[in-house]
């Protein structure tokens, strides 16, 4: 009876170990394995890690599914595999890679549905997914004002940038081009035009060095600028009305100064008697002396007279 029931007991025991080895089952708990989806873009000569999930619009793309199996639970398993991009796209095969791209910018949302094909196995089917960013890579950077400007004045400038914003622009001025180890200034781009205002200090050959760079890509340019000296077009006018002011000022002077110098000129008359008239008419020649000794008659004539 001992022996029966010993028996029993050992059988319990195993029945119970075999479930729970079948319900830890790696094959069976693929739901809840750990995995990740890598993806790589190549653009020349380059290859770019894009862990983040921001990807470069129209550029050749490679998503690598990589299951986190350290005990090598799967080694031996077959998978199939169902890629759906996110814009009507599904690419199904039996790799854990895939390769596509993004014709347009905008957000996706990536799915891939993983399934055990292996034989003797349940069909456990696990899902995955992950959102995309897809941006327009700055491929362009362009001056939209002109490049001629004049010192002392408020100057604005627009710089157009071909790319996906958000966008880093650090940008400086740099007269007559010469490097300068100093600092840039950096602003935060959420559009596709920067907005500068400068004054210009002094004349020359200047340089407008930017630089501009969103998730997934950089550039750098640098813009000649000319600024000429500012010629006011109130300058001249300003000066003729001043020379007028000050001829017409010096002109009232020396009248002025004129009249208070002059010397007075002393006078002799001499008077004229008329021999056949007892009344008669007393004629008074005046002669002043001038500047150059010179005496200048000056006629007078009184009323009637009497001489004696």
């Amino acid at each position: 009876m001992k022996r029966t029931n010993a028996f029993w007991i050992l059988m319990l025991l195993l029945l119970v170990l075999l479930g729970v080895a079948e319900t830890t089952d790696p094959l069976s708990d693929l739901e809840n394995t750990a995995g990740k989806l890598v993806f790589y873009q190549t653009e020349g000569n380059a290859t770019y890690v894009r862990d983040m999930g921001d990807l470069a619009s129209d550029v050749p793309t490679e998503t690598m599914f990589e299951l986190f199996d350290p005990q090598r639970n799967f080694s031996t398993s077959k998978f199939t595999y169902t890629w759906d991009l996110g814009n009507g796209e599904v690419i199904q095969g039996t790799e854990p890679v895939v390769r596509y791209h993004y014709p347009e910018s905008g957000n996706y949302t990536l799915r891939l549905k993983v399934v055990n094909m292996t034989k003797y196995a349940p069909a456990i089917t696990g899902v995955y997914s992950t959102e995309v960013q897809v941006l327009d890579a700055i491929k362009n950077i362009e001056l939209k004002s002109p490049s001629d400007y004049e010192m002392s004045q408020d100057s604005s400038l627009a710089v157009h940038v071909d790319g996906s914003p958000p966008m880093w622009v650090c940008w400086r001025f740099l007269p007559y081009c010469v490097p300068d180890l100093g600092g840039c200034t950096l602003t935060m781009l959420y559009e596709n035009t920067l907005r500068l205002n400068h004054t210009f200090t002094s004349a020359g050959v200047h340089c407008l060095d930017i630089s501009v760079r969103n998730e997934i890509s950089k550039l750098q340019t640098s813009f000649s600028l000319y600024v000429k000296r500012n010629n006011n077009p109130h300058l001249f006018f300003m000066l003729s009305c001043a020379a007028v002011l000050i001829a017409t000022f010096s002109f009232i002077a020396v009248i002025a100064c004129r009249k208070r110098t002059q010397i007075p000129a002393s006078s002799h008359a001499v008077y004229l008697k008329n021999p056949e008239s007892d009344d008669q008419s007393a004629i008074l020649f005046k002669f002043s002396k001038m500047e150059r000794g010179e005496k200048e008659p000056l006629l007078l004539q009184y009323g009637t007279q009497r001489f004696s």
